[in-house]
């Protein structure tokens, strides 16, 4: 690593690491005497968090400006990973290790994300208290505080967040270069069927301010999506079209280059794609900055060199019965077992091989919605940010007896699973995308209190709170975070431990 690149990238992470090294041993210390105090609890002498929250909030303004360094830091780390080969090296292995169950430049987002989980922990305490309560001051105070540097750094956040996404999916895709062109902004990624002289085939879209890539799903081991073709926004047109092709929850998507006909997994997936495809026009149409983003021709489709132009005239004789796409998507099930597999395997099972590490990658929002058949945003992604948690539950698989407690820690659309809070990796995983929440029926055969139950097709898990409080909380949470299209019928309400300092 070059020298500069150390000192940037230290000189801003140890001063913010070691003050949370110092608030977390407060925290611990107020609530060891909350529950190591018999006479707490009638003295109310420790019943408090609010003033060590104050302390500590206040202490944090002095760090703003090492969190406004952020945007420097990832940028000058994504340059020096492509210029130097070594440091690459050294990057990508550092990542195929177990304690980085998470893209790096995602980890290092953390600290001035968890400026965001502070405020929204103080907001929930102060409407907890009445304006009585001894701790209500304090909180209040401490909200006021962090409201202010959470203010500043909101902006930053937001391109921080785009700029992750950007340089996460430019390692993802093959045959697309400068990703992280200057003012392009992620929309939305998923699943769409692409309707082809063959029929009905998957295809991986991405849609940006700028432009709509489609990609496939490579064979090799890198797992990597392969561009197909890319459509400028300038000029596009969506249309519905079911009717005109007679498949389910289709639609056309005009472009100046080509016509394509897309079909999605159900009618919300086609109204979101649509609602954000004709947002994402509209504002191209109105932007008057040029990006200076010129769109190689040769791009426009690889999978039709032979000069098939698919336009919603071209009479195409296969496809008078075309399948459904809800009949092609449950044909698909046996593509779970990569997903599903880690967290059915043993829990104390060593997986140390590469290969076994590059299979826990596969757990990225882009692997997940291509064998989910379904969708993400840049405002889930967001909203997933402010619903982070962590905490103790008891787990149960469909087809056994017994219960397992481990530490569960929910973070980008996916469960971790530790044996203990303390733990540096995690055991398992299990993403969320497209799962329902719900209680156990009679016939799962669950006589116990604070069930819940998670399921995406005939993957069943179990989970037990150990009081009615934590698993209201972990209920109202999973509600929000087991995938939107799969629970607009559900009540949604942001959840979050009170106080989530480890592993998130």
């Amino acid at each position: 690593m070059p020298e500069g690149l150390m000192t940037l990238l230290f000189s801003n992470i140890d001063p913010i690491y070691e003050f949370h090294r110092g608030f977390l041993k407060e925290l611990d210390q107020r609530l060891a005497l909350w529950e190591g105090r018999s006479n707490a609890h009638v003295k109310g002498d420790y019943q408090r968090i609010g003033d060590v929250m104050l302390k500590n909030m206040c202490v944090l303004k002095e760090f703003t400006s090492y969190l406004q360094k952020h945007d420097e830091v990832l940028t000058e780390l994504e340059k020096s990973s492509k210029r130097l080969k070594k440091l690459e090296t050294v990057y990508k292995e550092f990542e195929l290790q177990k304690v980085c169950y998470l893209p790096l430049n995602t980890f290092l987002l953390k600290p001035i994300q968890r400026l965001m989980h502070y405020k929204l922990i103080l907001d929930r305490l102060c409407k907890h208290y009445s304006p009585a309560h001894r701790d209500y001051e304090d909180c209040k105070e401490a909200l006021k505080e962090v409201a202010e540097i959470a203010s500043q750094l909101q902006s930053s956040l937001i391109r921080l967040e785009n700029f992750q996404k950007l340089t996460e999916l430019q390692r993802d895709l093959i045959g697309i270069e400068n990703l992280t062109a200057p003012g392009r902004e992620f929309i939305r990624e998923g699943c769409l069927y692409k309707l082809t002289k063959k029929g009905l085939q998957q295809r991986m879209f991405f849609l940006f301010s700028d432009m709509l890539l489609y990609t496939s799903k490579g064979v090799t081991a890198t797992n990597q999506f392969k561009v197909h073709g890319q459509l400028p926004l300038n000029g596009m047109i969506v249309e519905e079209s079911e009717n005109e092709w007679s498949v389910p929850h289709c639609f056309t998507i005009y472009s100046a280059q080509r016509t394509i006909v897309v079909a999605a997994s159900s009618k919300v997936e086609m109204g979101k794609w649509i609602e954000d495809l004709n947002i994402a026009i509209d504002l191209a149409k109105k932007s008057q900055e040029k990006s200076g983003i010129f769109l190689d021709p040769g791009l426009s489709d690889h999978s039709n060199r032979k000069g098939f132009p698919l336009t919603s005239s071209t009479p195409y004789p296969e496809l008078e019965r075309v399948v459904s796409p809800a009949v092609f998507f449950q044909s698909r099930s046996s593509d779970e077992v990569s997903l599903e597999q880690e967290s059915e395997d043993d829990m104390n099972s060593s997986r140390t091989s590469l290969d076994k590490q590059t299979h826990h990658r596969a757990n990225t929002t882009v692997h997940v919605c291509w064998h989910r058949n379904t969708s993400v945003s840049m405002s889930d992604h967001s909203l997933a940010v402010e619903n982070q948690l962590s905490g103790y539950l008891l787990r149960k698989f469909k087809n056994s007896n017994g219960w397992q407690k481990l530490w569960v820690v929910f973070t980008n659309f996916c469960l971790f699973f530790y044996k203990t809070h303390q733990d540096d990796f995690p055991l398992a995983s299990l993403p969320l995308l497209g799962y329902t929440v719900s209680t156990p029926d009679e016939s799962d055969s669950i006589h116990k209190e604070y069930v819940f139950k998670l399921q995406f097709k005939s993957h069943v898990y179990f989970f037990r709170a150990e009081s009615e409080y934590t698993f209201e909380r972990f209920v109202a949470w999973s509600r929000v975070n087991t995938f939107f299209s799969m629970c607009d019928t559900v009540p949604c309400r942001s959840i979050y431990w009170v106080f989530p300092l480890s592993h998130y």
